[in-house]
């Protein structure tokens, strides 16, 4: 058997912790059993624009591409409701008058581990 180098085990990794991230979030919000009721289409270059328009602060309007980004290159993997949490989380972020944080490091307001209500 041939040894995985490393940026194959890396690889390997993400995708097992992605998979890890999905059957959590369908074990916190489980599929809803009701006729399904589509929201309007829309691209990810209106959502950038949109979000941009709706930033707090010219830093976190600088943000939003790189964010918008982000979710589009993980979105194919992931179930719909969980890209729009993830959306949802990009707008809170972006409309607080605090973002970007001055710590990096701190706290995350928006994770699959505190439900949305």
């Amino acid at each position: 058997m041939t040894e995985l180098n490393p940026h194959q085990k890396d690889a390997i990794g993400r995708a097992t912790h992605l998979r890890e991230d999905i059957k959590r979030f369908h074990r916190t919000w489980p599929a809803l059993n009701s006729p399904p009721d589509q929201a309007p289409p829309f691209t990810w270059s209106q959502l950038e624009r949109q979000l941009s328009n709706l930033s707090a602060t010219p830093g976190g309007a600088a943000l939003v591409q790189d964010l918008v980004a982000a979710t589009r290159k993980q979105a194919q993997f992931k179930p719909a409701e969980m890209v729009l949490r993830e959306i949802l989380c990009i707008a809170s972020a972006v409309m607080d008058e605090t973002f970007p944080p001055s710590d990096p490091e701190g706290p995350s307001s928006c994770s699959e581990e505190a439900p949305m209500r």
